[in-house]
């Protein structure tokens, strides 16, 4: 891209606090944009989160099924789960109910960087042990394991339809591949 207009950065010039939440947090910035233009800006304000893909020694991957209000139904996913403030990335992402012998950063991603500060780590887990993880209380998840190639299939009929998951399971398959 060298040689094209890279866009510049925008300063925030006031910031109000809308609502502060037990998840998420949103505020409206002003910023001043390139000319002298200012705009505003909505910005919704969420931790840190991991995203596992757990591997079993078969092959297979752990999914989750739980009922998903704001999409409306139950959805098939990764497991995953907050970065509590002062944890790593890699020890929030032991706290799945199964201990992982081998740990693999594989990706991050932004969810929506357009209005969220969402970031995505997401990890391969291998060498699965059980460990004792009582789920949170406002869960209700029943454990799926299927075949990674199957995994990749249920991504393409639309049956997962989550970000997380189909960005996980889409760099496990291609790790596996040898890609």
């Amino acid at each position: 891209m060298s040689g094209q207009k890279q866009p510049g950065s925008e300063r925030v010039t006031s910031s109000r606090r809308i609502h502060d939440g037990r998840i998420v947090n949103l505020r409206e910035d002003t910023v001043a944009l390139a000319g002298g233009r200012s705009a505003l800006r909505e910005i919704v304000e969420h931790s840190d989160v991991v995203a596992i893909v757990p591997l079993d020694a078969d092959g297979n991957v752990l999914l989750v099924r739980q009922y998903r209000l704001p999409a409306g139904e139950v959805l098939l996913e990764v497991p995953a789960g907050g970065v509590d403030q002062g944890e790593s990335a890699e020890d929030a992402a032991q706290e799945t109910g199964y201990r992982a012998g081998q740990l693999r950063r594989i990706g991050g991603f932004f969810v929506s960087p357009g209005y969220c500060t969402e970031f995505i780590h997401v990890f391969l887990a291998t060498g699965l042990t059980e460990s004792a993880l009582a789920g949170d209380a406002d869960e209700d998840i029943a454990v799926e394991r299927v075949s990674l190639r199957e995994a990749i299939r249920l991504i393409d009929s639309g049956e997962i339809k989550d970000g997380k998951s189909i960005v996980g399971l889409l760099l496990a398959f291609r790790g596996a591949q040898g890609e």
